[in-house]
């Protein structure tokens, strides 16, 4: 019988790009075990065209799946795969209860495991008292922990979605297709993220902005984002920054924006769902660090420890994920992190050596 694995991630953007490295070096290393990763619809660009054994598909659990009678219904479909392994890399109530599916479906020919996500370790990381701040496994050996205990071994070999070059820009709209002057610099800035207490205050950051498009006229920068507050925010800056591009209202679709973070120089992010996109298409990630903290094992893959831009403050973190208030009351962890140290850090990233243009006040 061919092998076949059923990956589960039905997830967050940035948790299901983190996926992907794993699953491109599995299928690398195992080029006869054919791998099918289940998530939520809009992931399909991450694994289409990964390698040649992998496969997706997509399930939307809020919709046609939603409860315990669309779950039932997504178990009879995955149960006509005739998979031989589960690696269930979610270990919520929605994969939990489909795992256990499988477990009793009397095929002894089907092996399951599920991740540790080291939750007590994680609490006592965000202890207010008695914290324990101390690097934990990353997702990617997390999820690698549950290939190995399937029988695959796993050692990761990942460097982008595109080939070396980058993904096809004739795919995107002309506006981002004309010629582009030789030496000119591309930042992209995804300032957002899911919680407020992992953004970076939007007055400083248009510091960075401005800073960044004084020094360097003729870079070209991208703002990422979604939802209504997001592009009316990008849509002022724009307005006010002619090298500014609202680039997430432009291109139309997920896949477009992975391919045009594949040009980049740089990117800019949060700890968000747009940093492991960009981590993903093999460029620099400058990430900055607020609420959470590296050390939980959500750290952008392939980027150095330099990369990280964050204030040493005994009460961080505060959370796993950063929906928590913040305990102080001033937002320190954001609020003392100058622009230009972020300047710095992207020009770091830009050049050989930072520029002296921007010095701190």
């Amino acid at each position: 019988m061919t092998e076949h694995v059923l990956i589960i991630r039905l997830s967050a953007i940035g948790d299901v790009a983190m996926v992907v490295p794993v699953v491109f070096s599995a299928a690398k290393q195992y080029p006869n075990v054919h791998f099918t990763v289940l998530s939520k619809p809009f992931a399909r660009p991450f694994f289409d065209g990964l390698a040649h054994n992998v496969s997706f598909m997509g399930a939307d659990v809020k919709g046609e799946y939603h409860g315990v009678h669309g779950l039932n219904k997504l178990y009879r479909r995955l149960m006509a795969k005739n998979f031989t392994a589960i690696a269930d890399l979610h270990d919520v109530l929605r994969s939990k209860y489909l795992r256990t599916r499988f477990n009793f479906s009397f095929t002894d020919s089907c092996r399951v495991a599920h991740i540790n996500k080291h939750r007590g370790d994680k609490h006592r990381l965000c202890a207010y008292n008695n914290k324990v701040k101390q690097q934990l496994p990353t997702s990617f050996q997390n999820y690698c922990d549950v290939f190995a205990e399937l029988g695959y071994p796993v050692k990761l070999d990942f460097n982008s979605i595109f080939p070396e070059h980058g993904g096809d820009m004739s795919v995107l709209p002309e506006a981002f297709r004309s010629d582009r002057p030789q030496g000119q610099k591309w930042i992209g800035i995804a300032p957002f993220a899911a919680h407020e207490w992992k953004v970076y205050p939007l007055d400083m950051m248009e510091k960075v902005i401005a800073l960044l498009t004084k020094a360097h006229p003729s870079c070209r920068i991208f703002f990422f984002g979604g939802g209504k507050k997001e592009m009316d925010t990008f849509d002022e800056w724009c307005s006010r920054y002619p090298q500014c591009t609202n680039a997430s209202a432009a291109l139309g679709g997920l896949y477009n924006e992975l391919v045009l973070m594949s040009h980049l120089d740089v990117m800019l992010s949060m700890d968000s769902g747009n940093m492991h996109m960009a981590a993903i298409t093999g460029i620099p990630v400058v990430s900055v660090w607020g609420a959470t903290h590296s050390f939980a094992g959500f750290a952008p893959w392939g980027q150095p420890k330099e990369n990280i831009v964050e204030v040493d403050l005994p009460c961080r973190p505060c959370s796993v994920y950063g929906n928590k208030t913040c305990r102080r009351g001033d937002f320190a962890c954001m609020r003392t992190i100058s622009p230009e140290t972020i300047v710095r850090t992207l020009e770091s990233k830009l050049f050989e050596k930072p520029s002296d243009k921007v010095n701190d006040k």
